[in-house]
């Protein structure tokens, strides 16, 4: 039997498929002239200026920049290769965002929290048993056992918000003990191909010893990724489904996966790392991450604190939602109210010493903070990834800097650089 298709269905079919790729590469933040918006473009060339100069100075072999302004565009350039054979970097390539994934999936954690799913003082036991009883830790013995003493407290979705939990990091900790019992635990901190879920990773995790009493410290840790696995308990779906339907999607976040499709893969950039003579190469395997894990593997593990890949103008458009006070494009996320608290310090005088607090996604800038110069205005909230990507916005000023790189040594000094640039350029 044939099959005839009529012109104008093929013709429909054609203009639909056409329009959907149109929206998959959708920036929905309009460029404008940098003078227009109280910026000097005069002192915004001096990112190119920076730019070039890591590169030549080996820093980095690549960066894309981005600055905004009232919610539009007033800077996005590429500088620099994406890869060791040299490839040109573009401004659309797709960058493992790492840690800031966390700030996405406190939001889808909120988006919850604003249905009534749960409260932010609940104990983490109340969903997961495995929580309770916590104990923190005395000793490692040389056979690889530990001695613990009862926690004062119950670890509560606030200090896994906010790294207050006492949770540890496993191989990037801070305290080699930790590394040690993370790793004898067999504990995934995030970058893998293996083929491991949340629901079997976070009970293990639940089991292990804490840095200190809940509340009592900030350390960071993989808190985040409990609370992924929280929203997965309460929402029934998988967390990257979850943040597909409630974030990514209604932010026009189309470039921003836990694995990329296949469509998307050859714009993912390499990680590179230094090697002995001195040259940028492809980064090898090691026990924290495995270079291919957004494209290869199980792809199982939705890591909520690192797993996300994302371009520069999809997580402009994500700070934009925060600066807009929840919504972005007619799409509302979040309650303004909401976005206050989110934005607010929610763990005292801990990091008082450096002018700063942390809300329940960012690193916010306090007023002693914004008085020290280069870090801009008091409620500036900021963060940044392991293969070295940084971002901050200022609801003061209305303004997003990223910068984005993919390496994992070398001494690069752009972070502190962009963010003075960026700062500086502001005429009015």
């Amino acid at each position: 039997m044939k099959f005839k298709i009529h012109k104008y269905a093929f013709y429909g079919a054609l203009f639909f498929c056409l329009n959907l790729a149109a929206q998959q590469n959708q920036i929905l933040l309009p460029t404008a002239n940098p003078d227009k918006e109280g910026m000097s473009a005069q002192h915004l060339s001096y990112i190119d200026s920076m730019a070039v100069s890591a590169i030549k100075n080996n820093e980095i072999p690549g960066i894309v920049a981005l600055v905004a302004r009232n919610g539009k565009l007033v800077y996005h350039k590429a500088f620099g290769t994406s890869t060791s054979d040299n490839k040109e970097l573009k401004k659309d390539a797709i960058f493992r965002i790492a840690s800031q994934t966390k700030a996405i999936t406190s939001t889808g954690a909120m988006i919850l929290w604003e249905r009534g799913k749960f409260q932010l003082d609940d104990p983490i036991s109340k969903y997961i048993p495995e929580f309770n009883d916590a104990q923190v830790l005395d000793s490692l013995l040389p056979d690889g056992s530990y001695t613990t003493h009862p926690a004062s407290n119950p670890i509560t979705i606030r200090h896994l918000l906010t790294h207050t939990s006492g949770i540890g990091y496993g191989s990037i900790d801070s305290d080699p003990r930790f590394r040690k019992i993370y790793a004898d635990a067999g504990i995934i901190d995030g970058f893998t191909t293996k083929p491991v879920t949340l629901a079997e990773n976070e009970p293990k995790l639940a089991k292990l010893p804490l840095h200190h009493n809940p509340g009592e410290n900030w350390v960071y840790s993989e808190g985040v990724d409990v609370v992924g696995y929280l929203i997965e308990l309460l929402s029934g779906q998988p967390l990257d489904e979850f943040l597909r339907k409630e974030v990514l999607d209604p932010l026009g976040m189309h470039d921003t996966w836990f694995y990329l499709p296949k469509a998307k893969q050859d714009r993912l950039v390499a990680i590179q790392s230094l090697d002995e003579n001195n040259k940028w190469v492809d980064a090898k395997a090691t026990d924290f991450f495995e270079p291919d894990y957004p494209i290869k593997g199980a792809k199982t593990f939705f890591a909520g604190g690192a797993g996300l890949s994302s371009t520069i103008t999809d997580y402009a458009q994500f700070l934009q939602m925060y600066l807009n006070g929840g919504s972005l494009n007619g799409k509302r996320i979040l309650s303004p109210s909401t976005v206050a608290v989110i934005l607010s310090n929610q763990m005292g005088d801990i990091w008082a010493d450096q002018g700063a607090g942390h809300g329940l996604a960012f690193k916010v800038i306090e007023e002693a903070g914004s008085k020290k110069g280069g870090q801009g205005s008091a409620g500036t909230f900021e963060w940044g990834g392991y293969f070295n990507t940084q971002y901050f916005a200022d609801p003061v000023e209305n303004i997003i800097g990223i910068i984005m790189k993919q390496t994992v040594n070398g001494k690069d000094e752009t972070p502190w650089k962009f963010r003075n640039i960026v700062f500086s350029s502001i005429a009015n």
